[in-house]
């Protein structure tokens, strides 16, 4: 076994067991812990496939600034309140189902259609590649996009702004 799928393999459990434990957990700020463990091990898998470009987001922007975020709403949100903040897990048997049944499909589906076992041919710079397409072929969307945050980060400041 190279070193590549033990790696993968050992990404993949951990991937597993914080997913379980993001969960699983009673304590919310264990949860998003755990929940920041699991976008870490994404970005890992993402250079596994030398997506250099994709990790360094999944870091940037979901393992550092979401986490973040999610981190102060729920230290504000406790003194605020006075108590800590637990989760419940409630109809856990019928997430475990459909859980299992996702799996199942999946399962299945790999067993009938095997992937491909040679990697396609990837650009030499990857993360050069996507920004010229995202700056020439998929500009519009792009502009859109920023649009459309722009309109939201407004919404924000009018909704967060204090009542008169």
């Amino acid at each position: 076994m190279t070193g590549e799928a033990v790696a993968f393999y050992a990404l993949s459990a951990m991937l597993v067991v914080s997913a379980l434990a993001v969960v699983l957990s009673k304590n919310l700020f264990h949860a998003v812990l755990w929940l920041a463990l699991a976008l870490t091990g994404t970005a890992g898998i993402f250079l596994l496939l030398d997506a250099e470009f994709l990790a360094a987001v999944q870091l940037l922007l979901y393992a550092g600034g979401v986490v973040t975020i999610v981190v102060f709403a729920i230290v504000v949100t406790e003194r605020l309140v006075g108590e800590t903040i637990t989760q419940t897990n409630r109809r856990i048997a019928g997430g475990a189902l459909v859980c299992g049944a996702l799996l199942w499909l999946l399962i299945t589906t790999v067993l009938e259609r095997p992937l491909a076992t040679e990697r396609p041919i990837m650009p030499d710079d990857l993360t050069k590649a996507i920004g010229e397409s995202v700056l020439t072929r998929f500009v519009l969307p792009f502009e859109l996009l920023a649009v459309l945050m722009l309109a939201a980060l407004l919404g924000a400041i009018y909704f967060a702004r204090p009542e008169e």
